[in-house]
């Protein structure tokens, strides 16, 4: 799951957040606006992704710079943002769902406790409601991620020549292993997505309430303090889910066949590399969620507030 810079003074901020579509918001604005977030975090983010992604897919790189160096000489700056175009496409609909998701999931937490809209969740509440919002945005993002990730690697792999573009690594996909593989790794991706959801969505709630000293979403509440929230929880999900991440990475890049699920990757990689390289990529990861998830939650504030001034 998966995503700006503005004067550093007090804003007033929608009764709800970026988490939570603010009280009277049609659908299609909070589509638009978490969305938008999503565009942002992908602009932001992509080219340390990139780096993640290599790392974690071959073992020629010393170290997150070692990788930056080579990856720059071989392709140049536009060659950071190789395999952008289908999380740039795709990020509407996946932020969308995801914000979505986590709503359906505090929905069902005030059904089942018989809560009013306006009572504040539990921490556990939250991070239930956290990890259920990865659930609907798998569908999505698993095919998404395996797309992207074999834009990513094939000139680092010399496996063939490489994709011209999303829609060509799709085709090319599909004709070696059929319409299913596109979906190759979705088991990986939730395995990912749920822990790291709870993380992302719990301390976004968290940091953020504790920087303003209210619940998130009430109030005035600083572009600063967004941000700050917003890259911490950023961290904190990568923190999480960085080994499932590796194991997906393995699994959707692996020549068609080679592995039959995502339990064969971590036996395999146990007994070759050690636990060590579950954690292949934790550098550009944890670099890149930072700046990418302060822009995500910031595009996604400013969004509302702009969409609720023209309509």
């Amino acid at each position: 799951m998966s995503t700006t810079e503005v004067k550093a003074v007090p804003v007033a901020v929608p009764e709800t957040t970026a988490v939570e579509a603010p009280k009277g918001s049609s659908a299609v604005k909070s589509f638009l606006s978490g969305g938008f977030g999503g565009m942002c975090l992908v602009a932001a983010g992509h080219p340390l992704d990139l780096l993640k992604v290599r790392m974690q897919t071959s073992t020629e790189y010393k170290s997150t710079l070692d990788c930056f160096r080579k990856t720059l000489a071989e392709n140049g700056i536009r060659g950071m943002y190789r395999g952008m175009a289908a999380p740039l496409v795709g990020a509407t609909p996946v932020f969308a769902v995801c914000f979505w998701g986590y709503a359906m999931g505090q929905n069902i937490v005030r059904s089942t406790y018989n809560m009013a809209p306006t009572d504040s969740l539990s921490t556990g509440q939250t991070l239930f409601a956290g990890g259920f919002s990865a659930v609907p945005t798998t569908a999505l993002m698993a095919p998404m991620e395996r797309i992207k990730c074999s834009l990513q690697v094939t000139s680092a792999n010399g496996s063939g020549a490489a994709y011209k573009g999303p829609v060509d690594a799709a085709m090319g996909i599909v004709r070696t292993g059929g319409i299913t593989s596109l979906f190759k790794g979705t088991c990986a991706t939730l395995l990912r997505d749920v822990p790291g959801s709870v993380a992302y969505f719990g301390a976004y709630e968290l940091i953020k309430k504790g920087l303003t000293n209210q619940s998130a979403g009430q109030g005035s509440i600083s572009p600063l303090a967004i941000v700050t929230a917003g890259g911490l929880a950023g961290m904190a999900n990568w923190a999480v889910a960085i080994p499932p991440d590796v194991l997906k990475s393995r699994l959707q890049t692996a020549p068609e066949g080679k592995y039959s699920g995502v339990r064969q990757v971590f036996v395999e990689m146990m007994r070759t590399e050690g636990a060590g390289a579950l954690f292949r990529g934790m550098g550009p990861a944890l670099l890149r969620a930072f700046p990418a998830n302060a822009a995500c939650f910031l595009g996604v504030e400013l969004s509302l507030q702009f969409m609720s001034k023209i309509w």
